[in-house]
């Protein structure tokens, strides 16, 4: 690093020891790249915010049909600049990645995280976006991605991932019931989906739904297939959009969709019959690591909106300034020191898809989806009572950032599934234990003879 501390670094943006830990992991390119991309956050991102909100459409029939100018703006400036789909990997995606490492884009999304909710998007690495792009490149044929994946890669158009259904527990994807059935050369749909991110942008052009195909094969986890839906075919009804705690993420939403003998050609099949879960697999695997790198950098925003609270003259409360009050340094003590334990652990995942895949990542991968997000959520907790009444109102995002939060302990996945099966993979190492204690004991009792000694306990 030298004398001159890396613009992440003097901008405060990661801790030194962090950088120090990382750095050397840093290709020349994400160095240079990393640094445009704080500059772009802080200088492009950070003061367009407000203006993003103010040009939102206010009334029921222009939120949902309006694009902030602003953001289409962004967009062009960042692509202008090189930082464009630095989530899509060269190495997992050599025609149509960028040479970045998901270490290196880690904290390039963390960075994106500190910014408003749209901070992602304005450099074309906003969800669903980034998973849908991913299956495509991964998984679509020559012609899905031309039709697809090139206008998603350009930002031409928006996308959504249509998974969660309503009437089953789709924290177990094996339940998943929406039917998909083949009849001549079409695909026939039908089902009832919600929670489906990005279906309310009047940009989404195409939604890539996973059903059930295949439901009388032995094998719970090849009943599944993926398809591709053109957003205006007939028989696709966006229902209504879901709110989280009244916040209702205009214009992308999160919104409730009937699929009603939704017809499709055969070809809009990704990957082939019964390849649904393997689809999934692979985009959550990347995706929720995206979440979590994202959602430090809440926390961090969150961090930094406590600070200047705690040390603002005006708010004397018994004739002290905020950071003059015990309990308050030490929270903010606490926050910082759970904002590096789960970049640490958002890191290490990262480094571990890296060198080993997803796959074998998947416990890191775990770790970070359950700590990460609950420790965000303390930190943004903290900060909201540090505002007072006014942390909880719409004068500061940080209800914003705690209602955003509180969703992803469902996303990709309840906590509660991550950790039976950690628990699980923790508990499989019994009998080794058990081999090594009884190992040990024996070999115990050999030394106290030796010294002829008995033991105490």
């Amino acid at each position: 690093m030298g004398s001159t501390p890396h613009p992440v670094v003097s901008e405060g943006i990661i801790s030194p020891g962090a950088w120090a830990l990382i750095s050397s992991n840093f290709s020349p390119y994400a160095k240079d790249t990393l640094g445009k991309v704080v500059n772009f956050v802080i200088n492009e991102c950070n003061p367009a915010e407000e203006t993003y909100h103010a040009q939102l459409g206010k009334d029921a029939a222009t939120r949902w049909t309006t694009v902030p100018p602003v953001i289409e703006d962004l967009k062009k400036k960042a692509k202008a600049q090189g930082l464009w789909n630095l989530f899509l990997s060269k190495a997992h995606y050599p025609k149509h990645g960028t040479p970045l490492t998901n270490l290196e884009y880690g904290v390039m999304a963390e960075v994106m995280g500190r910014g408003g909710h749209f901070t992602s998007e304005a450099f074309n690495c906003s969800a669903p976006d980034t998973g849908n792009m991913e299956v495509l490149a991964k998984y679509g044929n020559e012609e899905q991605q031309r039709t697809w994946l090139i206008p998603l890669l350009n930002g031409e158009i928006r996308s959504a991932f249509a998974m969660t259904e309503k009437n089953v527990a789709s924290s177990d994807a094996t339940n998943i019931c929406t039917s998909i059935r083949q009849e001549g050369d079409e695909i026939v749909i039908n089902g009832h989906k919600w929670w489906i991110s990005g279906a309310g942008d009047p940009r989404c052009k195409v939604h890539l739904l996973m059903g059930k195909s295949h439901p009388d094969n032995e094998n719970a986890y090849r009943q599944q297939s993926m398809v591709i839906i053109p957003a205006n075919t007939p028989g696709v009804r966006v229902v209504r959009p879901m709110h989280v705690f009244g916040y209702d993420d205009a214009p992308e939403g999160h919104c409730e969709i009937l699929y009603e003998n939704v017809r499709v050609p055969l070809k809009n099949l990704i990957k082939g019959w019964g390849a649904g879960f393997e689809i999934i697999q692979g985009r959550l695997g990347p995706g929720r690591i995206h979440h979590c790198m994202r959602t430090v950098g809440t926390a961090e925003r969150a961090l930094e909106y406590m600070v200047r609270r705690a040390t603002d003259k005006k708010r004397t409360p018994f004739g002290k300034m905020l950071c003059e009050h015990g309990t308050v340094v030490a929270n903010i003590a606490q926050c910082r020191i759970k904002i590096e334990q789960a970049r640490l652990l958002v890191l290490s995942a990262a480094r571990m898809i890296d060198l080993y895949g997803a796959k074998a990542a998947q416990s890191q991968i775990a770790y970070a989806k359950v700590a990460v997000i609950n420790s965000s959520l303390e930190v943004v907790d903290h900060a909201m009572q540090v505002h007072g009444a006014a942390g909880i109102s719409q004068d500061f995002p940080l209800a914003g950032m705690y209602a955003g939060l509180r969703t992803l302990r469902y996303a990709d996945g309840p906590d509660e599934v991550h950790l039976q099966q950690q628990g699980r993979q923790e508990l499989k190492k019994s009998e080794k234990l058990w081999l090594r204690y009884n190992a040990t004991m024996a070999k115990s009792k050999e030394v106290q003879k030796a010294y002829n000694v008995k033991a105490h306990l």
